[in-house]
């Protein structure tokens, strides 16, 4: 159940309450436990289930309070708690700033904000408020006294170690690394980059399979610095890498800069990547596990598209660029050719193209780079993965592309275009299937639109697969009852 990413055992006769051990669950992203008749209190675990994003407890007995660790819950969407016996403060930040009263009308005693139609939480007392101010005026001066000092330190330390210092040419993206790893440790680890640990190629450098001297697997990629671009593509990954954190990106474990060498170190992905499941022989994607795939990739971009900071365009989306763990969970990589938006831009300019049959046209045209173009290179992706089809490949012209292709076999013909592997006239479900897969390419057809502002936003898109998946998860439970 740790790996499980949605649970739905709403509407039974369930006792007993909520085991703590719910905190494990790292991939868990909708949990709904509703009209059932649990007891006790919201473990305060549950704060630790980093991807939930939608929960529903409503109609059932939970007391106690509504733990405040949920607040760090960052990704969760949707919040129901209602008609349970909880009391205590309602929390006011992280995901509770988007919710409504509704989420938590007919508890016992629920204080809180004014939004949420409840009475205000009673106010300290002035003895615990006098403590408060002692306690503050004491933590205060200690820091006062802790910073004086450790300043002092810093500026003999800086004075008399001068000779300590970064050289000139050092990379500031090692400082901000968790690991150190030497030149000298990566060649070992790979064997002096041996052929046969040779995972890829890319743009601006080559991929490896090394193995470190505490056993751990992982890829290195070495920048080519021979290539125009190399050294910025290197700075680039290093400063997204150095900021982002979601489960569906790749992690950077360190990287290794010097003059004359440049590395990342990544987290290997023993799967291989997206593109080698969909065209060797030797595997088989059934019509779940693209979906779950393409919709974990559709929430990595909304991640790096509206939910950063700084609005972060992945630039080269495709199959080759999406990598498969263990247990099948893809992530995003190879950020060399990333744009990151300012605060007032929403499209920016660049001299340097993905890789084409996946462009949006005023990228391919003009060079005009926003988060329309991933939308339109998603769209490709998905029309790819369900066809089985490189829009690169030979049976494409000026006059017929990918995408044009799939259009035009809309609604008779597009059996006859779908995976051969994935869609048998045969198969058992077969309407059913068809009738997922055709609502999956409308989604696609919607990102692919011509002008930016026609294509669909990431968050519909998100929407759209996951109400598809649900429809099809219905239909196959009717099915089998």
């Amino acid at each position: 159940m740790k790996m499980a990413n949605w649970i739905d055992l709403s509407a039974n006769q369930f006792s007993g309450g909520i085991p703590d051990s719910i905190g494990d669950m790292q991939n868990l992203q909708n949990l709904s436990l509703a009209h059932n008749r649990l007891e006790g209190s919201i473990p305060e675990s549950i704060g630790k289930v980093s991807s939930l994003e939608s929960l529903d407890l409503s109609h059932n007995f939970l007391s106690g309070s509504i733990p405040m660790s949920m607040e760090n819950l960052r990704y969760l969407k949707y919040i129901n708690l209602s008609f349970n016996n909880l009391s205590g403060e309602i929390p006011s930040k992280g995901p509770f700033t988007n919710c409504t009263a509704e989420s938590f009308a007919s508890n016992q005693a629920l204080c809180g904000a004014q939004r949420f139609l409840v009475p205000p939480c009673p106010t300290i007392s002035a003895h615990r408020s006098r403590t408060k101010r002692v306690h503050r005026t004491i933590f205060i001066s200690l820091g006062v006294i802790i910073a004086v000092g450790a300043l002092s330190f810093g500026f003999v330390y800086l004075r008399y170690r001068r000779k300590d210092k970064l050289p000139n040419g050092a990379n500031l993206s090692l400082v901000a690394m968790p690991e150190r790893i030497s030149y000298f440790e990566l060649l070992q680890a790979t064997n002096g980059y041996n052929e046969s640990n040779l995972l890829g190629a890319g743009s601006f450098g080559s991929v490896y399979r090394g193995t470190l001297g505490d056993g751990r697997a992982v890829a290195v990629k070495v920048f080519n610095l021979q290539m125009e671009g190399a050294f910025k593509s290197f700075d680039v990954e290093c400063e997204v890498f150095r900021n982002l954190r979601h489960r569906n990106l790749t992690k950077v474990i360190s990287s290794c800069s010097t003059p004359e060498f440049k590395a990342l170190v990544l987290e290997f992905m023993p799967k291989g990547s997206l593109e080698k499941w969909l065209y060797s022989h030797n595997y088989f994607l059934d019509l779940m596990q693209r979906l779950d795939i393409l919709i974990d990739v559709a929430g990595a971009l909304q991640y790096l598209h509206c939910e950063y900071a700084t609005p972060v365009i992945h630039c080269d989306l495709k199959p080759s660029n999406v990598l498969l763990d263990q247990d099948m969970v893809p992530h995003l990589s190879d950020f060399g050719l990333t744009k990151l938006l300012g605060e007032e831009n929403s499209i920016t300019y660049t001299e340097t193209l993905a890789t084409l049959g996946y462009l949006a046209p005023e990228y391919g045209l003009e060079g005009l780079v926003s988060a329309k173009c991933d939308i339109y290179s998603f769209g490709i992706m998905i029309i790819e993965v369900f066809t089985r089809t490189n829009p690169k490949s030979e049976m494409f012209s000026e006059k017929l592309s990918l995408k044009s292709w799939v259009a035009n076999s809309i609604p008779d013909e597009l059996a006859h275009v779908i995976d051969a592997n994935l869609l048998k006239e045969s198969d058992e479900y077969f309407g059913e299937k068809l009738s997922c897969i055709a609502s999956i390419i409308k989604v696609a057809l919607g990102c692919t639109m011509e002008s930016p502002r026609e294509r669909s936003s990431i968050q519909d898109v998100l929407v759209a697969l996951k109400k598809i998946k649900l429809q099809y998860m219905s239909s196959q439970s009717s099915r089998k009852s």
